[in-house]
């Protein structure tokens, strides 16, 4: 997903050439095809075929898809995740602080982030 982000519009050749580019050892094209077959089934991917490849870009934000895993995580380690984070947040910088509330108030429409005050 880092890569469609990257580039936007992209095929599995791209993919695939970007991403062997970084490895010790290529990973086959049927490798990169077959995960973005599957991004594509579970909404991550938009897909347009176009002559014998399919053009593939992002359905959604690297933001608001790391919003809703924040979303699951935290629901998912409840209290023990809210309680770290809580102590986490105590200990920052106010103008760190500041920076996470705007980001918070831009990546969550209609909303607004509250941490608690130092």
């Amino acid at each position: 997903m880092e890569e469609v982000w990257r580039q936007g519009r992209i095929t599995v050749r791209q993919v695939m050439l970007a991403l062997n580019e970084r490895r010790q050892q290529a990973r086959a094209y049927t490798t990169y095809l077959t995960i973005m077959a599957r991004l594509h089934r579970k909404g991550m991917l938009r897909r347009h075929r176009a002559g014998a490849s399919d053009a593939y870009w992002p359905r959604v934000s690297r933001e608001s898809y790391q919003h809703a895993r924040a979303q699951v995580e935290v629901g998912r380690l409840g209290d023990v995740a809210l309680a770290h984070f809580a102590n986490q947040v105590s200990r920052l910088d106010p103008a760190r602080l500041e920076q996470l509330r705007h980001k918070g108030e831009r990546n969550t429409p209609g909303a607004s982030t509250s941490f608690p005050e130092q």
